[in-house]
């Protein structure tokens, strides 16, 4: 590892810099989900090279070197996609999205504590896989996006993991998931396609509302995804990724002073907080078509044993969505901090094993299995 500290810059530069960035990376996001959609949208592709250009142009204002030999072969690599010379993949969607985590990182190591370590050789190899894709070699590409992805984030939570499927009676190697074929279901009606994207973004400024959601949506929805996957697709993959999203929607209604309440709540602060499964549901009440995504969203508190609300039901009355949704709304909550008194996030695997010495009754065994056969793929190195 070396240590970059950049010349003697004022605060309020690194301060709208970084705030850029935040800017186009949120923009970029959304971009990328869209281009999951259409794929051969020139608008949408040249927006995307539009972004990453003008970081690349930001971190060269400032001298910002170590970052800018990769983020000039990334926009090289979009330029070839606006010029329609070569296609999309979603496997570009995580180069990218990687690409703009790391320069977010290293932003904000150099503003809040003066300087940024980082790895040339890792960079160096990067920029070879990146710089080798033209439009010249199609069939390389895939290959060389992927790699390129597993060297900027080889503990990415949905990468490096297969994904088998049965065909024709036999199982095979899917290929890998990753974060950009995961959050969109494939195959939907364009209606139900934009529907999520909808409830997507209405989640962001709730989700803002407290710093201890921000990215909540996105993670368990990607997460239930790849379970499911494992499962079989048991649960419809339409209506889990909308229950994802609006399970916590309620939550925009409840006081600040509640939801970072650092003691226990009372009674009736409790009895608050569980009205908002009733919140989340009636977003989706009048949507016929979303009536699988709004009976996880009122069920993904009730226990198998009985003792759940809001209806105390109890095992096979609780749909498979509820049952998953339950697991991984604990899973990200013991992950990530909380604002009760004694709680600071937990490792992953340390969080897998409270799941499981969780009270009998609380989680479907069957469905604990197979979040435990996914986690066991995804944390084992």
């Amino acid at each position: 590892m070396q240590t970059f500290t950049p010349e003697d810059l004022d605060d309020d530069i690194l301060t709208d810099l970084l705030e850029e960035i935040n800017e186009l990376y949120e923009a970029s996001e959304q971009t990328l989900i869209e281009l999951e959609l259409r794929p051969e949208d020139n608008e949408l592709q040249r927006a995307l090279f539009r972004s990453v250009h003008t970081i690349k142009g930001d971190l060269g204002l400032v001298n910002f070197r170590p970052m800018l030999p990769l983020l000039q072969h990334v926009e090289d690599l979009l330029d070839y996609l606006r010029k329609n010379q070569i296609k999309y993949t979603s496997t570009m969607s995580d180069l990218v999205l990687l690409t703009m985590d790391r320069v977010k990182i290293f932003v904000e190591s150099c503003f809040k504590t003066g300087s940024a370590e980082y790895d040339p050789e890792l960079f160096s190899l990067l920029v070879n896989h990146v710089s080798q894709i033209s439009p010249n070699n199609a069939d390389l590409h895939e290959k060389l996006l992927a790699d390129a992805v597993l060297l900027l984030n080889p503990d990415l939570d949905l990468a490096n993991v297969e994904v088998v499927e049965e065909v024709a009676g036999e199982t095979t190697p899917s290929r890998s998931v990753t974060l950009a074929n995961t959050g969109i279901p494939k195959g939907l009606s364009s209606e139900k396609q934009m529907d999520i994207l909808f409830f997507r973004e209405i989640m962001k400024p709730i989700e803002r509302r407290s710093m201890y959601w921000e990215g909540r949506g996105d993670r368990i929805a990607k997460l239930a995804f790849y379970i499911n996957k494992i499962a079989g697709n048991p649960i419809e993959e339409d209506q889990l990724a909308v229950a994802c999203y609006v399970h916590d929607f309620g939550m925009a209604f409840m006081p600040l002073k509640i939801l970072h309440k650092k003691e226990s709540l009372t009674e009736n602060e409790f009895n608050l907080i569980r009205s908002h499964v009733y919140k989340s549901s009636r977003i989706l009440e009048h949507l016929d078509h979303w009536n699988g995504a709004r009976k996880i969203v009122m069920q993904h508190h009730e226990r198998i044993d009985g003792t759940g609300y809001p209806l105390g039901i109890k095992g096979q009355d609780i749909c498979d969505g509820a049952k998953l949704l339950a697991i991984l709304d604990s899973f990200d909550a013991i992950t990530h901090n909380r604002a009760h008194t004694g709680h600071n996030k937990q490792p992953k695997k340390k969080a897998v094993v409270e799941i499981n010495r969780a009270m009998e009754g609380q989680y479907c065994k069957t469905w604990l299995g197979h979040f435990n056969r996914a986690m066991a793929g995804l944390l084992t190195k």
